[in-house]
């Protein structure tokens, strides 16, 4: 994974195991967002492209198969299906239909961080641009680094999410709820201070800011084609 962090989205109807899942993932390492069925579900991957989805196939409304049928042209993303003992037949089908490997319940939390990890090493991400130079800025993803005329500004994973969904979107604008959504923080206070700090290491200017704008009303868009 390029020795950044994996961004997991788990979607279960079960408050228990989402919970118990974010803690063991993050444990782990892992950046993780929780969604409680496949609508909610639906809501994040339209802001966040995340590494791996790990799928509940029981759930209420939209079962998990029903939320691959429906998402399978637009989702590259590798998928992990959990299910119940008596599920053969949906774990058939959530295979057919494409997901990358299943899990029954009960099982080990180390069995699916080991069944994740073997996912994430054979999933190559070459469709996402780590190196970008405009101007005199090097935004470089792997190694987590904006250099700007020759001086290095090391940027956090929070910093490295956004930059990351901006570059790989020039000219797409994102709303303070988008972003709040993307880093899993709702104080838009504290998402304009992030901005900010980014301008910083970005911007020539800071305060005339060319490439890092905002569109007044609207959000923030990143602006290096």
């Amino acid at each position: 994974m390029d020795n950044l962090v994996a961004h997991i989205l788990v979607v279960d109807d079960d408050d228990g195991i989402r919970s118990l899942v974010k803690k063991y993932l993050v444990e782990n390492n892992y950046l993780v967002t929780t969604a409680k069925d496949a609508e909610d579900a639906l809501k994040k991957i339209e802001i966040i492209k995340f590494d791996l989805i790990i799928l509940d196939i029981m759930m209420p409304g939209k079962s998990g198969l029903d939320f691959i049928q429906d998402n399978h042209k637009r989702l590259e993303t590798p998928i992990i299906l959990l299910t119940a003992k008596g599920e053969a037949k949906e774990r058939v089908k959530g295979l057919e239909t494409g997901a990358d490997d299943y899990l029954p319940k009960p099982f080990e939390p180390k069995e699916l961080v080991l069944r994740i990890q073997n996912i994430l090493n054979k999933t190559k991400k070459s469709d996402q641009k780590r190196i970008i130079k405009f101007e005199n800025v090097k935004i470089d993803l792997n190694k987590q680094l904006i250099i700007k005329k020759d001086i290095e500004y090391k940027i956090n994973n929070t910093e490295k999410l956004i930059l990351e969904k901006m570059i790989n979107n020039p000219g797409k604008t994102y709303s303070r709820e988008d972003i709040g959504t993307m880093i899993n923080l709702d104080k838009e206070r504290s998402i304009d201070v992030i901005i900010t700090r980014l301008r910083k290491k970005i911007e020539i200017d800071p305060k005339n800011p060319r490439f890092l704008q905002t569109i007044r009303g609207t959000g923030y868009v990143l602006w290096i084609e």
